[in-house]
């Protein structure tokens, strides 16, 4: 049996290994594969493994002897599902490997808007503004605290509901907008979109892209924020739409915005955001803990194994 990897770098830069899946078969490796080298790349794998690199129609349809194909992250919406049904292939995602590492960047991204820590470290190590302060400390930036403040979280699944249960360690009231009903989650306050723009102090983006979400932060729901609240996304780029975001962080109108996502990645230099106000930004890393990553090559060697069983898991299709 062979099998492919197409984009193994960003999940193993060197610090993991592939070797667990070498009992299934030939194991072909590539860090990074080009649209157009995908079908020669694939040729007579029953098995193809991506993270990243998009499976069209034509592309499935290209690879005759594909009998399985394993995303390699949660979201599969690069992969058509429908040309993988009508091949008879199965395409299984990984489910979860990531909450707490995402839980912890969301947070690590909350937190350097309302501490600044980095802000004031780097006056200090190269402007030498502590050793020149008078007084035993200084206030350069605001510093809020986070306890008494309204946190709303779209989307509340298993990220979601990590991120609100540390929320709640802080001392934050939770507002969620789900399709979940409000008696299956006690934890939180359900409420609609509008009422958690308007209310919140924090808002934390956990649901997929669809077409229905594709940039439901647009300039009418951020009319709707507090001027002091920050929006957070560490889900996907394509929620926001990014021109209303950067208007609205560059006029004051909202306070600020930590996010690990953008909506074309690696961005394009033109994007507003770079070059926003207050906008603080980490290159989609909120998944890459080594202990994340880590997970997510054992649950694919696992989703390889059920198939080859018969007995897939983890099956989106």
């Amino acid at each position: 049996m062979k099998i492919v990897i197409l984009d193994a770098y960003a999940i193993n830069p060197g610090d993991l290994a592939w070797d667990a899946l070498d009992k299934f078969g030939e194991v072909a490796v590539y860090d990074r594969t080009a649209p157009d080298e995908v079908v020669e790349r694939c040729k007579g794998a029953e098995i193809v493994l991506s993270n990243k690199v998009p499976l069209d129609a034509d592309t499935i349809a290209s690879l005759p002897d594909c009998k399985y194909i394993g995303v390699l992250a949660t979201g599969f919406n690069l992969i058509d599902l429908d040309a993988a049904t009508r091949n008879g292939i199965v395409v299984c995602n990984i489910p979860s490997y990531s909450t707490d590492s995402v839980a912890q960047n969301t947070f690590a991204l909350l937190l350097a808007l309302t501490n600044h820590a980095e802000d004031y470290d780097r006056r200090i190590h190269t402007e030498d503004r502590w050793t020149k302060c008078k007084d035993f400390c200084y206030l350069d930036y605001p510093l809020v605290e986070l306890a008494g403040k309204s946190i709303g979280i779209v989307g509340y699944g298993h990220i979601g509901r990590m991120v609100g249960s540390i929320a709640r360690t802080f001392g934050m009231r939770v507002m969620v907008y789900s399709s979940r009903p409000q008696q299956e989650l006690p934890e939180v306050v359900k409420v609609d979109m509008d009422t958690l723009f308007k209310e919140s102090d924090v808002i934390s983006l956990h649901c997929p892209l669809t077409p229905e979400t594709t940039k439901m932060i647009n300039a009418e729901k951020i009319s709707l924020m507090k001027p002091t609240a920050v929006i957070l996304n560490t889900a996907r780029g394509g929620l926001i739409e990014e021109d209303a975001l950067a208007e609205a962080l560059n006029s004051g109108r909202i306070a600020g915005a930590g996010l690990d996502v953008l909506s074309t990645e690696p961005p394009l230099p033109s994007n507003p955001l770079l070059r926003a106000k207050n906008c603080i930004l980490t290159p989609h890393i909120s998944w890459a803990a080594y202990e994340a990553r880590k997970r997510l090559i054992e649950i694919a060697v696992a989703n390889v194994e059920a198939f080859v069983a018969g007995s897939p898991i983890n099956r989106v299709n």
